[in-house]
């Protein structure tokens, strides 16, 4: 098979039309110390002292990048952009590509309230996704710009990217967000005027309506190679949910477009709706991620029925070790997980959507939210930042480095706080990888997996400090290009190794040895406070303690609690 797999995730393919565009905006004031704190807004002193509670401010691991200064030249397996890089690693700046606003038929929130309450929840970066929908594509899609625009200004330690949720044709939801510029708003509404399912009528599981999604993804190859726009991405939400992605779709999503303008890039690893899981007497009473369907005509049959529920939370696709992300990576090409809010309607809020002269049909929009007068119970959602976050490795403060970060895996997510900064280095030889890197070295290399974590060192937003209980080290085979695009599990990726931490302060060092390396290879990490934990659906041996299935009715997300990250290749030759 070669290892022109390896470079399939050309890492940072796509910033030969980015340079440009750092601007010298390296550093948020937040995490900037030349700052004083008596300079900074609420928001950025709220920031500032998760990031100084976490050790993560200063010196040592910047804004939690990577360990201190190795020089440049030596990352050239992990990503080939030294310029604008600083010196002692990535940034790591936490977002959200996944929230709702009142431009949504089903949201109600103003884009300021979206965005105050992710600046005031940790975030630096969020994506402003109302659903595709005619009207939606007829007049909200310009509409919500201006005030896209006015949370940038009022905000200028967030990055605030304008996109839509794709109605995938003949599949599920996917963010669909752009670079910001002159053409972000014509781009989204000509994309999805032409190829949202929704707008199309093309929702069912047809081989027409799958050449739609690919013609979609290809127009919005095509804006950023007529410089159109300076770069987009598509992330699937909700991928397991309905069981309408099959797996030759989500491989066709990745394989449509060319490495350098690769769009499709990856999946939620873990749904918004978080808060859906809640008991009847204090909550929704439904399932987390809102996934307590069951089998429909359009449904992919080859998936179980333990595939319509969440894991710990996270997707059936993410959370199966063996599973589909597994079976994606052991080809050699990227896709990468996220997590985020889906936010719409917020858990315990007290605002309810406009009054009685709402007519989102004919405005593009809802009134602004009004006060009920109650605390909501019956809803399923969290801020952006309150319970989910995407922490992204960027070369600096500014959109095209938040997008290429995406673009090479330099990601890994986590929910309520469960740790609060990520280092994940493979060695070996004299180089080295990061997340969604590519190790190169001679057959058989001895070869280091290194951790390091910033643990919780703080309460978080449910007013308690987790505690990290056990790290997994999870190693699966590179086999090459599957000749059934339907494949979904991988029988080489198991479980490892597994680190007891049981601390919920300081940091903690793990090492894991690869061993002389003789064949390709990936490693992902995972971790849990340990509250419920079950054999995977791939049996004991291949992962003895991964989540549990969610309970329906009777999930409450504080109480159990996973970082995932993306993973490392190791490629020898």
């Amino acid at each position: 098979m070669g290892h022109g797999h390896g470079h399939g995730h050309a890492h940072g393919h796509g910033h030969h039309h980015h340079e440009h565009d750092h601007q010298g905006t390296d550093l948020p004031a937040a995490f900037d110390t030349s700052v004083p704190d008596e300079a900074l807004t609420p928001e950025q002193h709220s920031r500032r002292s998760m990031l100084r509670r976490a050790g993560l401010l200063g010196a040592g691991l910047t804004a939690a990048g990577v360990l201190g200064g190795t020089a440049a030249a030596q990352v050239s397996t992990s990503a080939p952009a030294a310029k604008g890089r600083r010196r002692d690693g990535f940034l790591w700046l936490a977002g959200d590509h996944h929230i709702h606003t009142q431009y949504s038929n089903d949201g109600k929130y103003r884009v300021s309230d979206q965005v105050r309450q992710g600046a005031r929840h940790g975030l630096d970066w969020m994506v402003i996704t109302d659903h595709g929908n005619e009207t939606h594509a007829k007049i909200g899609v310009e509409k919500v710009n201006p005030d896209i625009r006015e949370a940038r200004d009022a905000y200028e330690d967030t990055l605030v990217f304008q996109g839509l949720e794709w109605n995938i044709p003949a599949a599920e939801h996917g963010t669909v967000f752009v670079h910001p510029g002159k053409n972000e708003v014509s781009v989204l509404k000509q994309f999805e005027t032409d190829y949202d399912g929704g707008v199309k009528k093309a929702t069912d599981s047809t081989p027409a309506n799958e050449a739609l999604a690919i013609a979609g993804l290809n127009f919005l190859a095509q804006q950023v190679q007529r410089r159109k726009v300076k770069d987009i991405l598509m992330l699937a939400n909700h991928p397991a949910r309905k069981g309408i992605d099959s797996p030759h779709e989500i491989r066709a999503w990745r394989d449509a477009t060319s490495a350098r303008h690769q769009i499709a890039v990856g999946f939620e690893g873990a749904p918004g709706h978080q808060a859906a899981g809640i008991e009847k007497s204090v909550g929704m009473g439904r399932a987390r991620g809102l996934y307590d369907g069951s089998p429909s005509a359009n449904s992919f049959a080859g998936y179980p029925l333990e595939s319509y529920r969440t894991w710990g939370g996270f997707d059936w696709m993410t959370a199966t070790v063996g599973g589909l992300w597994d079976s994606l990576l052991a080809e050699g090409k990227p896709w990468w997980i996220t997590a985020n809010s889906d936010s719409h309607n917020v858990y315990t809020d007290t605002a309810k959507r406009g009054g009685p002269d709402s007519d989102y049909t004919a405005n593009g929009k809802h009134t602004d939210p009004v006060y009920s007068g109650k605390i909501d119970l019956t809803e399923g959602d969290y801020w952006p930042g309150q319970y989910s976050r995407t922490h992204v490795g960027a070369d600096g403060f500014n959109y095209a480095a938040v997008m290429d970060g995406i673009r090479a895996g330099r990601v890994w997510v986590d929910h309520g706080q469960l740790i609060s900064g990520l280092d994940v280095r493979v060695s070996g030889g004299s180089r080295w990888a990061t997340l969604g890197g590519a190790l190169q070295v001679k057959k058989g290399t001895r070869v280091t997996l290194t951790v390091e974590v910033a643990l919780a060192g703080g309460a978080n937003w449910a007013g308690y400090v987790p505690e990290l209980a056990r790290v997994d080290v999870i190693r699966g085979d590179v086999t090459g290009a599957v000749k059934d695009k339907d494949t979904f599990t991988a029988p080489t990726a198991k479980v490892v190794k597994s680190y007891e931490v049981g601390k919920s302060s300081g940091r903690v060092k793990l090492t894991y040895e690869l061993g002389r390396v003789d064949r390709p290879l990936y490693v992902r990490l995972r971790g849990t406070d340990g509250n419920r934990s079950a054999p995977g659906l791939m049996g004991k041996a291949v992962d003895p303690a991964g989540p549990a299935i969610d309970v329906v009715g009777d999930a409450d997300p504080w109480m159990d609690l996973w970082f995932y990250s993306n993973p490392v290749w190791v490629l020898p030759s």
